[in-house]
């Protein structure tokens, strides 16, 4: 590698192999005795599910690259795509020991608490009879078993569908493998008859593993496996194969859903130990290579443990769950006058999970009734599936108001829910459009135009989340209520700039991707730069992959910029290195909470700017997607953000800090009072940090932040 290409990449690191990382602190939420038992679990079932979709996704995009540009390079790690696949299956297997230390130390503990997940051969007499009466009622009807070889060829295997499969041999000494595919409509697992305290529980893969062997007719088993494979799901799709009929638009999506489930293996998962025999015929029928096969210990899919803790009596879960949080109304909104009115006479800043959607959706409910509302504009990434706000977006055209809805038909695997709700929202009467050509429309945008007097007025709601009630209460997102008229004004350009393709649009305030927010965040680098020591920037994101962005942070830290970074996951910049990045400092807090709000904070006191975005700081969200990000002018709106990324900082029981070799420590001190922000947006609310002891609250934190890190964090002006 030539002096300038090692330059290139001192301070950068690889997407795949951060994100990696990044899946490994969920994991260790799964050992964090902090955390209840059931939580812990409830971990490494995240942990599984989002390593699935990383196979499905990241991996399965390499493999592409691998045959169609083989020499193309990562530009952050200069590694070829079949260098970075060597060093993902290299760094796995470490995952999945630890994984499966960590399951079970948790199953061992619910094992004191009589919750038990039984084996075949641990089931009780009693059980068994209860077991194999279930079998053959409501199992066996459904069982499809295969015998592999010249009249039966291997069928096609669903993504992550469970197996049972067999090495056989008949009287002969003839060989062949049985399949059995699991129906993905038996529940997955069987709770068994309770004794005394005890909780019982068989999984349906465990109760095919015990009555397999009788399945085969003539054939013996001699060994037997749950299986599954996981299958690229990287779509390419290609808006230039359409044309401007929308219909067929959503027809395409349909279809390119049927055809994700028939993309080819990249994974392989058995969870039984086998012969290395037995192991390479698998890996012959499924297509795969020696480094995409994992022998598993852990169940193979664990979505049940949400059913599990959910069918678990409430007094045997009351303590070994987090304790229930009802999210608070916010205390400067007043719940016997409308929401519209208190907007208009000042800007709102909802703080979800912490803050309740309720006023939001009263909002959009009142905008559907009101006389003075002529038209509500909204961009659509995700919903619930049982959607409140495209119900009361349904409602308000029934009333007569225009109701534009840009939906995107393309965010990844909600495609088919998102085509669902596009058919009743426009058999409801509102207009759907879907999307740009070639690029994905991520902003989160609500307009809602009030015609008084004759005369025109906006109240605009912008967020860092979707419009999904369920995620709302899970993930940590903002979102900006204003009735300023120049965001108004913007707002109606935009939408108007959707509807004909205009993707570079004059705005007076908000920042548009793919060719406003990358120049606005260069330029607010740039003017901190100006300041050399005296510089600041903070920036809470979920990634930041972005080599532009990367640079000019390398620029700001060697001109003495202060540049502190909470991103949750991906981060391809590393912290602290000599002449290049030493005055940058980065922490991840993984809770329980999905951290996904996006803040960027540029200087301090008068100088200082706050923005609030949907984007990431990452190349796709940058250039390749329509994303908004939003000035925030209230002072009281700029002292809550400054408020919430005081305490992130400060976090030291969630918070892991990057290290200049790129791996993570978790930031426990014990000489440091325990500091979880999460828990402390829980207990306090942060619509009241105008207030004087507030202000003495975020000096505290800054005192907090300069003994962490031995920097003075210059917080108020």
């Amino acid at each position: 590698m030539s002096e300038t290409a090692f330059g290139r990449y001192r301070y950068t690191k690889n997407r795949e192999l951060s994100w990696l990382q990044f899946n490994q602190r969920v994991l260790e939420e799964a050992a964090d005795k902090n955390n209840p038992v059931l939580e812990r679990l409830k971990f490494l079932a995240i942990f599984t599910s989002n390593l699935d979709e990383f196979f499905r996704v990241r991996v399965g995009s390499l493999v592409d690259i691998s045959r169609i540009s083989p020499e193309k390079k990562d530009n952050k790690s200069g590694m070829t795509s079949e260098e970075q696949l060597r060093k993902i299956y290299e760094r796995i297997p470490e995952l999945i020991q630890q994984k499966k230390e960590y399951y079970r130390a948790v199953m061992q503990e619910l094992g004191e608490q009589h919750i038990q997940d039984v084996l075949g051969e641990e089931l009780k007499p009693k059980e068994r009879k209860y077991v194999n009466q279930y079998f053959m009622m409501e199992i066996m009807p459904l069982l499809s078993p295969i015998i592999i070889g010249t009249h039966h060829p291997l069928p096609h295997l669903n993504n992550k569908q469970l197996h049972i499969a067999a090495a056989l041999k008949d009287k002969k000494g003839k060989t062949a493998i049985g399949l059995i595919p699991i129906p993905e409509n038996v529940p997955p697992y069987l709770m068994l008859p309770a004794e005394k305290e005890e909780l019982r529980y068989i999984r349906t893969e465990n109760i095919l593993l015990m009555m397999a062997p009788d399945l085969f007719g003539a054939y013996t088993a001699e060994e037997i496996t749950v299986l599954c494979v996981t299958r690229n799901a990287d779509i390419s799709f290609d808006d230039e194969k359409f044309d401007d009929d929308e219909e067929d638009l959503r027809n395409q999506m349909t279809k390119l859903l049927k055809k994700r489930e028939n993309l080819s293996a990249v994974r392989m998962e058995i969870g039984e130990a086998i012969s290395e025999e037995f192991k390479v015929q698998l890996m012959k029928l499924m297509g795969v290579s020696p480094v995409q096969v994992y022998e598993d210990a852990v169940p193979l899919k664990m979505s049940y443990v949400y059913r599990l803790c959910g069918e678990l009596p409430e007094e045997k879960t009351k303590s070994l769950l987090y304790p229930a949080y009802v999210p608070r109304w916010p205390e400067d909104l007043d719940q016997k006058q409308k929401i519209m009115d208190q907007v208009r006479r000042k800007d709102k800043l909802l703080f979800y999970p912490f803050d309740s959607v309720e006023p939001f959706l009263k909002l959009l409910g009142e905008a559907a009734e009101s006389p003075d509302v002529v038209s509500i504009k909204i961009t659509i990434y995700r919903l619930a599936s049982s959607s409140k706000i495209a119900r009361i977006l349904c409602r308000a055209a029934e009333n007569g108001k225009e109701v534009l809805v840009l939906m995107e038909l393309r965010a990844r695997f909600d495609e088919a829910n998102n085509v669902a709700w596009s058919k009743l929202l426009e058999e409801a009467g509102c207009q759907v459009i879907y999307g740009m050509d070639g690029f994905k429309c991520h902003s989160k945008i609500c307009l809602i135009t009030r015609k008084e007097r004759g005369k025109m007025s906006y109240i605009t709601q912008i967020g860092t989340g979707n419009y999904n009630e369920k995620t709302n209460a899970m993930y940590t997102d903002l979102s900006l209520m204003t009735a300023s008229p120049v965001i108004g004004e913007d707002a109606v350009a935009f939408f108007q700039n959707m509807l004909i393709n205009k993707l570079n649009g004059d705005y007076r305030q908000l920042r548009v991707s793919p060719y406003g927010i990358k120049e606005m965040l260069i330029q607010r680098i740039d003017e901190q730069i100006r300041k050399g020591p005296e510089g600041y920037i903070c920036f809470k994101v979920n990634a930041i992959t972005e080599r532009d962005i990367i640079d000019k942070l390398r620029q700001a830290s060697d001109a003495g910029v202060e540049v502190r970074m909470i991103i949750r996951g991906i981060s391809c910049i590393l912290p602290g290195i000599p002449g290049d990045t030493e005055n940058i400092h980065i922490s991840s807090i993984v809770g329980r909470y999905l951290e996904h709000a996006r803040i960027y904070q540029f200087g301090r006191g008068e100088d200082e700017k706050f923005y609030i975005s949907s984007a990431d700081l990452m190349t796709r969200n940058l250039n390749r997607r329509v994303e908004i990000a939003c000035p925030i002018f209230d002072p009281d709106v700029r002292m809550q953000l400054r408020w919430m990324l005081l305490c992130q900082l400060r976090d030291n029981m969630k918070a892991s800090i990057a290290l200049s070799d790129g791996s993570y420590h978790r930031r426990r001190r014990e000489e440091q009072a325990s500091f979880n922000s999460q828990e402390c947006f829980m207990e306090q609310t942060s619509h009241k940090v105008a207030a004087p002891a507030k202000i003495g609250v975020l000096q505290r934190l800054g005192a907090g932040l300069r003994r962490a890190s031995g920097k003075e964090p210059r917080v108020l002006s």
